[in-house]
């Protein structure tokens, strides 16, 4: 009952704010601006959205060449067609779950190749921390290149450091309280995960698995970069602006399924800043978004129709 409820809030409630967000978006626009919008979205040029989702498409398949590198030191060679179709799995069931899709991608691959589920998943958690880390670098280049952000650069370490202190000892009382033999499990557990997360240390093609990182980043900001061409208000933007705007969408798009609603304001948000009328930022967040979520929509749901059949000599032992 109470795994129910709490799968139940973990799927509705960033829904709710991704909806919320969206009237957000358009809840201050009269009648006039929304045609205007809508006459924005009809008057795009769509060659550089294709052209946009044609980088957002390779970059996925990036990212399943830099996972194959990831699994090998762990003794297992995962096959591309099934890296591949088991990202996009992963990413279509984020929209109806968030974060699910992590787990989803390890508990296919085990299921398809028999990598084992904690080892693989590690590696997953391994790619999220070098991604994050990636991010966190944008953020900060982002707070201190650009004027119009005013960020308060003022912080508290030693209040901060008795924050995780205290949540330290609250886990270290939690693990005394445990049985031993739930703990035993647990342990394991967390070992499989962390020789998964180790295993990016142990890579024997170090050169192509940061080239594909850096790529795959590149990749994301061309999709933009590019985009910004299909609609007259946009096309002159500085790259300084894509730049921020890539790194707002990159964050709000953690923050509710698939970035329904987020991404776009986030976007918008920015784009404001020089210029731009939100009428035509909001218009270019959400043709963004959805050339964007197209791609994961048809790819997710071919990949959950192919998996089984290209698998189809499997059998599960």
């Amino acid at each position: 009952m109470m795994k129910g409820k709490i799968l139940r809030t973990e799927i509705i409630f960033p829904l709710l704010i991704g909806l919320f967000l969206v009237y957000c978006s358009f809840k201050d626009t009269s009648i006039e601006e929304q045609k205007v919008i809508i006459e924005s979205i009809k008057n795009a040029d769509y060659k550089f959205i294709l052209f946009s989702m044609l980088i957002g498409l390779i970059s996925h398949l990036l990212r399943a060449k830099r996972w194959q590198i990831l699994i090998s030191p762990l003794g297992f060679n995962l096959q591309l067609h099934n890296s591949i179709m088991t990202i996009f799995a992963g990413l279509l069931s984020n929209f109806g779950i968030p974060r699910s899709g992590e787990f989803l991608r390890a508990s296919l691959v085990y299921y398809y190749e028999r990598i084992p589920f904690e080892k693989n998943l590690g590696t997953i958690v391994a790619e999220r921390i070098i991604d994050v880390f990636i991010l966190a670098m944008l953020v900060f280049v982002g707070v201190n290149s650009f004027d119009f952000l005013n960020v308060d650069k003022d912080f508290n370490l030693v209040k901060i450091s008795i924050y995780i202190l205290l949540l330290l000892c609250f886990f270290v009382f939690i693990w005394g309280k445990l049985k031993y033999s739930f703990k035993n499990k647990i342990h394991r557990y967390i070992l499989n995960i962390k020789e998964g997360i180790l295993s990016v240390f142990k890579i024997e093609k170090k050169l192509n698995f940061f080239i594909y990182t850096f790529t795959i980043w590149i990749s994301y900001f061309l999709m933009l970069y590019i985009a910004k061409f299909s609609i007259a208000e946009t096309f002159f933007l500085p790259i300084e602006a894509i730049f921020f705007s890539f790194v707002a969408g990159a964050i709000a798009m953690t923050l509710t399924n698939g970035g329904l609603g987020a991404y776009p304001l986030a976007i918008s948000s920015v784009i404001t800043q020089y210029e731009v009328p939100y009428e035509s930022a909001i218009t270019f967040g959400w043709v963004v978004w959805t050339s964007q979520t197209l791609i994961v929509v048809i790819f997710g749901c071919l990949s959950f129709i192919f998996l089984p059949i290209l698998n189809k000599n499997y059998k599960l032992k």
